[in-house]
């Protein structure tokens, strides 16, 4: 089990189960949605996500139809992501994990979305778009 909250600890979550396909995306959307260079993802199963405390904080933004972005309405920490086509799966960002995790990013993703002054020191393959056998 992991654990998880946002900056300011109104919402506070549980995760019961892995987190699969770690990626640091680079797209200009997880750019502008993060602040930051690249959003570091992973995907957890949907019945896996425990909402401990703050559920009342918790609001969603639709960037396009059936994709919504969840965050804490209190301090607009970016939770997780979910999608109408994947009900089973939620894109959790692994900044909000209080709790160290075995799991390990496994690339770099849109590097050709990346902000030119990134220059992508990890030793992590590279793709132009999403990782080989996505989701």
């Amino acid at each position: 089990m992991y654990k998880a909250s946002c900056l300011c600890n109104e919402v506070m979550l549980e995760i019961h189960g892995p987190i699969e396909s770690i990626i640091h995306c680079h797209c200009s959307l997880c750019r502008k949605s993060s602040g930051t260079a690249y959003a570091t993802n992973g995907f957890i199963a949907t019945q896996s996500l425990k909402i401990i405390k703050g559920r009342e904080f918790i609001k969603a933004y639709a960037f396009k139809p059936g994709r919504l972005r969840h965050f804490c309405s209190h301090c607009a920490s970016p939770l997780y992501s979910s999608n109408a086509d994947l009900p089973d799966k939620l894109r959790l960002r692994l900044g909000l994990l209080d709790s160290a995790i075995t799991e390990r990013p496994m690339s770099h993703n849109f590097v050709t979305s990346k902000a030119n002054w990134e220059d992508l020191d990890a030793d992590l393959p590279r793709y132009d778009t999403f990782e080989p056998n996505r989701l």
